[in-house]
């Protein structure tokens, strides 16, 4: 059997990717137990509910090597960046998916997933002191 860990890791994450959120995911289940060549499905918990713009990351890391990049997708599921084949992406109003299908013993790693959300309202500077 493999062993799937997925943990937020907001230090981490957040110096990787400027403006990137931890606090607004949670993870379902710490820890998920897969016989191989069965899929497997890791799920966080968004505090909002998805929108387009909302950009995910998600991560693997193996024991005593950095987390590498596995893939990037939109809130609405649109995938824009994946790094290894057999991946697949759900997004439910506030819960994201990262499905592995026919898992194997190369996929026991930690997993990890951050937002950067979509920015509403003004962002222009209201007030620049010129003197």
């Amino acid at each position: 059997m493999l062993s799937l860990h997925y943990y937020l890791h907001s230090l981490l994450l957040v110096s990787i990717l400027r403006g990137v959120s931890c606090e607004d995911l949670t993870a379902l289940q710490r820890e998920v137990f897969s016989p191989e060549g069965s899929s497997v499905t890791l799920s966080y918990r968004y505090s909002k509910q998805a929108a387009g713009g909302d950009e995910f990351y998600w991560y693997r890391q193996y024991r005593g090597e950095p987390p590498e990049f596995i893939i990037y997708h939109l809130g609405n599921g649109n995938i824009m960046n994946i790094m290894i084949p057999g991946l697949k992406i759900k997004v439910e109003s506030n819960q994201i998916n990262l499905s592995i299908s026919s898992a194997a013993v190369t996929d026991s790693a930690v997993f990890y997933c951050a937002v950067r959300p979509t920015v509403t309202g003004n962002t222009n500077t209201l007030y620049k002191n010129t003197s």
